[in-house]
């Protein structure tokens, strides 16, 4: 198993512990590192079987100006942004992840808040017969999770959970 961080976090993939498989051919990432783990399992050329998508963060509905606004408060005050990004990732459950911050660089928030989901490049990693798993949280402040599951659900095994935010708790 290979794991891919959330934006600003290190080492979380112990809260997702109920989630996670041990398989040498599994990919998994949180938010921002789910978009990290489904570029790295789209490019490889390594035998991967499973991938399991952590609250993918999911941004393409969002306007250009959202991107825009999200990385000028980063910018002006990136520990604050992070206190309050930290705050809505574990909403509604009570997770401190103090202990895995590992603030991200504005570079890293602009590929998150950029990055493009493709239906296209998801159907031919399941073509080529990787199992996609994604799980979202219902009441996520992070992004909107039934659009998420609206992408999502048409393609992957996707779980929709109730009273969970982003990090699934």
């Amino acid at each position: 198993m290979k794991y891919f961080n959330g934006f600003s976090l290190q080492g979380e993939e112990n809260i997702f512990t109920s989630y996670l498989d041990s398989n040498n051919f599994t990919l998994i990432g949180f938010s921002y590192g789910a978009q990290l783990a489904f570029e790295e399992a789209y490019s490889s050329t390594s035998r991967i079987e499973k991938l399991i998508l952590l609250s993918p963060a999911f941004f393409q509905s969002q306007k250009r100006s959202f991107v825009r606004t999200q990385l000028r408060y980063f910018t002006h005050n990136n520990k604050e942004y992070i206190e309050q990004f930290l705050s809505n990732v574990s909403y509604p459950s009570s997770v401190n992840l103090e202990s895995y911050l590992n603030i991200g660089t504005k570079e890293e928030l602009e590929a998150l808040l950029s990055y493009e989901w493709d239906s296209n490049k998801v159907q031919e990693l399941l073509d080529k017969g990787v199992t996609i798993e994604v799980y979202l949280g219902e009441r996520d402040k992070i992004m909107s999770a039934t659009t998420a599951y609206n992408f999502f659900s048409n393609l992957t095994t996707t779980y929709f959970m109730k009273d969970k935010g982003h990090c699934l708790h």
